[in-house]
């Protein structure tokens, strides 16, 4: 039988280290695909099938199948995860520039201010509250991670509507943009801080101010500077000669950035991120030869990368611990935390003519951003305490499904009630 062989890699004591690597992204792909044409079959986005199949995968092992256990365990695997990760917010960069951010207006930056500040105190409330025996860095770290804000979905929601030139639509897709930079800034902040008591250093209004410094001085002092020099980066590099040059001169940006947000301290995801920011077509226009837009280029590697890293994250979910009435209970709190933080948005819009429920429907999902955001709170520790131990992080996982499920739905209502009157 070929069953036992799905475990072969992982156990031969001397197997050939490519085997399992190739035979775990051979079910991770497979997977991913399946589920994702699922969830597009019934209006979902592919993401959420990925996460929901890697779930599955994941947890066979209640029903006595353990063939994939080996998945989870792989460096190698985890690896290309956290690659996938940093190509994922390079992504999200690219679709946005800094001139989008610079124009969004006021009241764009109001709603996104609105959207991060509100969610990230009911996060921190609600972690005080339910998780009384952690300490308070756990609590505030699942506030940061309820600042995260997905709006790939609002935005084929409003395409599919044609709504995506209203002004709802406008102050959404514009505040999306200072939403992300916020929210990576808190990410930053909270994790520096995590990483500071875990090396024994005592925590201090001015510890803060600086960790809150680095990380704005690193975005908007590499997106000041990368606006300036990359356009002679691009432009050096069109004269070399050969194939891919366009898409291996921005992977050499992005992986760049990203090297140096780590290097001081921030995750790698806030220097891909800006990466993609920086990076414009007026850039690399003198790459005549380049039929096919950078995104586009992009594209094929995303495609390969990003779903390793939604199954993986899916995997992690240990559906035993939802059989806990705490962790559900956890669960439902930080779900309904995260709908009505992201509803403060629309005070921002209060004084126009706009449908504010719309935009504070449109800022619910948490999608990848949110998954990013509890993979790193994996990996920080605090004199032994996991920030997001596996039921915590279960419990993360189930709101970032729920917001990413009931958005459609509910902003498809809302621009149809608007639509009605």
């Amino acid at each position: 039988m070929f069953l036992p062989l799905l475990q072969a890699p992982a156990a031969a004591p001397h197997a050939d280290t490519l085997a399992p690597v190739v035979l775990a992204l051979a079910v991770i792909l497979a997977a991913a695909k399946l589920g994702g044409d699922a969830a597009e079959r019934i209006g979902q986005p592919a993401v959420l099938g990925e996460l929901v199949v890697g779930v599955l995968v994941g947890n066979l092992s209640l029903v006595g199948i353990d063939w994939f256990q080996f998945i989870a365990a792989n460096s190698t695997i985890e690896v290309l995860a956290q690659l996938g990760a940093v190509i994922l917010l390079f992504e999200v960069g690219l679709e946005s520039t800094v001139r989008d951010m610079l124009q969004v207006g006021a009241r764009s930056l109001m709603v996104a201010v609105l959207g991060v500040v509100t969610p990230w105190a009911l996060g921190w409330w609600i972690g005080a509250l339910l998780l009384p025996e952690h300490s308070v860095y756990v609590h505030a770290f699942l506030g940061a991670v309820l600042t995260a804000t997905s709006v790939g979905i609002t935005a084929r929601v409003l395409k599919d509507l044609g709504r995506s030139q209203s002004p709802e639509a406008r102050i959404i897709l514009g505040a999306a943009v200072i939403d992300d930079v916020l929210g990576l800034v808190v990410l930053a902040a909270v994790a520096a801080v995590i990483a500071a008591a875990d090396s024994g250093a005592a925590l201090s209004y001015g510890a803060l101010a600086l960790v809150l410094g680095k990380a704005l001085l690193f975005l908007f002092g590499a997106l000041s500077l990368g606006v300036v020099l990359s356009p002679r980066l691009f432009s050096f590099a069109s004269r070399l000669r050969g194939s891919g040059v366009l898409l291996a001169t921005a992977l050499v940006f992005c992986f760049t950035l990203a090297w140096l947000a780590s290097a001081i301290g921030l995750a790698p995801i806030v220097g891909a991120y800006a990466a993609g920011l920086i990076l414009e077509d007026l850039h690399y226009r003198d790459f005549a030869k380049e039929e096919r837009q950078l995104e586009d280029l992009v594209r094929p590697i995303s495609s390969f990368l990003v779903p390793v890293f939604f199954v993986l994250m899916g995997m992690r979910v240990d559906l035993t611990t939802l059989m806990r009435p705490e962790i559900l209970g956890l669960a439902m709190a930080l779900t309904v935390a995260a709908v009505l933080g992201k509803q403060a948005c629309a005070l921002g819009a209060l004084g126009a003519r706009l449908d504010w429920l719309s935009i504070g429907i449109g800022m619910i999902p948490r999608g990848e951003v949110g998954l990013i955001f509890a993979n790193i709170g994996l990996t920080l520790v605090v004199r032994g305490e996991r920030i997001i131990d596996a039921a915590t992080y279960s419990a993360v996982v189930i709101m970032v499904m729920v917001t990413t499920l009931i958005t459609p739905p509910a902003l498809k209502w809302s621009l149809n009630r608007q639509r009605s009157r």
